[in-house]
């Protein structure tokens, strides 16, 4: 084993602008390449729509027709820069499947009815996953509807949430979930 120190672990080489020079070129390489396709693609593309135009006896001038077409492939590659990103990766299993109407919105929905299905059963999962939502939504709520949450005035907050919602959101304990006791919960906040 080489005493090399961190540059010989981590494989840092001697000369590092010769790595970013490389990098560089292959980049302005690729660019190039890229800019003479799209040119050669638009062309063509000009010289097709030119012969069907003179085929059906009409005309269009040359420049306005390339920067149409220039135009069409810039919106082409700037709607392609704002895809949407990557879902994100989960550390459970629950919703690890692909969504086949790729809707984020029904996969968002369909992993918190998975989450709620298994907080029944699961009161680690409840009080890690479930709990500190249901607070979250409290307090907005009591932010938006009064102007306080519950750690600003406790107090104002026990009273309109009540001793059964207050509890559990202020002593999450690792009892199970029941039905009833969501019911309860979300009626209470929807009093808010």
């Amino acid at each position: 084993m080489s005493d090399g120190g961190l540059d010989d672990l981590f494989g840092i080489a001697d000369n590092p602008r010769t790595v970013e020079e490389t990098e560089t070129a292959a980049k302005r390489r690729s660019m190039a390449v890229t800019l003479v396709g799209n040119a050669v693609v638009i062309g063509l593309v000009a010289i097709v729509i030119t012969a069907g135009l003179r085929a059906l006896g009409t005309s269009i001038s040359t420049v306005l027709l390339v920067s149409l077409l220039i135009g069409l492939r810039v919106m082409i590659h700037a709607a392609g820069l704002v895809a949407p990103p990557p879902a994100p990766r989960l550390r459970s299993r629950i919703g690890a499947g692909p969504s086949p109407s790729g809707d984020a919105l029904r996969a968002a929905v369909r992993r918190w009815e998975e989450n709620l299905d298994r907080a029944h059963s699961d009161p680690e999962l409840y009080a890690r996953n479930v709990l500190p939502v249901l607070a979250e939504l409290t307090d907005e709520r009591l932010r938006l509807r009064h102007g306080f949450t519950r750690a600003s005035d406790p107090r104002r907050a026990r009273e309109l949430l009540g001793d059964d919602l207050w509890s559990a959101l202020s002593e999450p304990g690792r009892r199970a979930l029941k039905a009833r006791d969501v019911e309860t919960y979300l009626d209470a906040m929807e009093r808010l």
